[in-house]
């Protein structure tokens, strides 16, 4: 009777074998769980170490960017000097970051302000730097003129008219980088850009007086033209007469020129306009066109 009765102490071992078992099972998916965390904790942090490195990349490529515009000393060079020293101060904002994703969406949206100036500056750069080349020739042709007019008194009318024209010509001054942005005025006075006709009531028109060593200093008059899809002028719609030419204009502008670049601004409050492409046009004080530009809007 003995050999049938079941043992107690069997019984307990068999269910403490069963507990243990059941606890190295949790403990082992418990260590696996914490392992998948932190493999995902460090290909998440690999992550964004690895967009901080090539975001520091880019803004010291821009910064060398910077340095060879510099380089070529034109009138622009303290515009780029400044706006260079706000990259550099970006980066040294970026160094010291935790690198979290966060903090580099912020001083992304950042940069992206302070590229789209630096890419007005640089092509900006690039057209004076060309059109001082351009002004250059035309000083030395003029020399090359004056000196054969002292030695060729047969021709010195005709020489002299040529070397009129040629100062005439090389003292015009060259309008540049017309642009026009359309925003919605808010009653705080801050202005948000848009693209649709319906929300938009001032367009920000800019544009760029060239710097020419050579041109007359004083004031300058540009008569602005922005015309809608409907052949409408815009804005004052006062008009100027050029000889046998009828100018409707959208506003004048007076600019003081002192031969250095002049960045001009004007806002032209509008009202009720539809969507369509607009034509903008610059005119001086001759009624000649020296710069025009388009620009759509939904």
């Amino acid at each position: 009777m003995e050999l049938n009765q079941s043992n107690p102490r069997n019984s307990g071992l068999k269910a403490a074998i069963v507990v243990l078992a059941l606890l190295l099972m949790g403990s082992l998916a418990y260590m696996y769980k914490l392992n998948q965390d932190k493999n995902d904790v460090d290909s998440t942090l690999t992550k964004t170490l690895t967009e901080k490195e090539k975001f520091q990349a880019e803004l010291e490529a821009k910064i060398a960017e910077y340095d060879t515009a510099i380089a070529d000393n034109t009138a622009l060079k303290g515009e780029l000097e400044e706006e260079q020293a706000k990259i550099v101060e970006l980066l040294e904002k970026i160094k010291k970051s935790n690198g979290s994703v966060a903090e580099l969406s912020k001083y992304k949206n950042e940069y992206v302000k302070l590229k789209r100036e630096m890419d007005n500056l640089i092509a900006e750069n690039k057209v004076l730097k060309e059109a001082n080349l351009g002004l250059t020739k035309n000083l030395d042709s003029t020399t090359v003129l004056l000196s054969n007019a002292k030695t060729a008194n047969d021709t010195l009318a005709a020489k002299n008219e040529n070397l009129s024209k040629t100062v005439e010509k090389a003292q015009k001054l060259a309008v540049l980088n017309l642009t026009t942005l359309a925003v919605k005025q808010r009653s705080s006075g801050k202005q948000i850009d848009t693209d649709k006709a319906t929300r938009a009531d001032v367009l920000k028109i800019s544009f760029t007086i060239a710097e020419n060593q050579v041109a007359k200093t004083g004031d300058r008059t540009y008569y602005v033209q922005v015309i809608d899809s409907k052949n409408n002028v815009l804005g004052e719609k006062k008009s100027e007469t050029f000889g046998s030419t009828y100018l409707p204009y959208s506003f004048q502008k007076t600019v003081k020129y002192e031969n250095k670049t002049v960045q001009v601004q004007e806002d032209l409050p509008v009202k009720n306009i539809t969507s369509g492409s607009y034509f903008v046009n610059v005119f001086d004080k001759n009624g000649e066109l020296v710069s025009k530009n388009s620009f759509q809007l939904r």
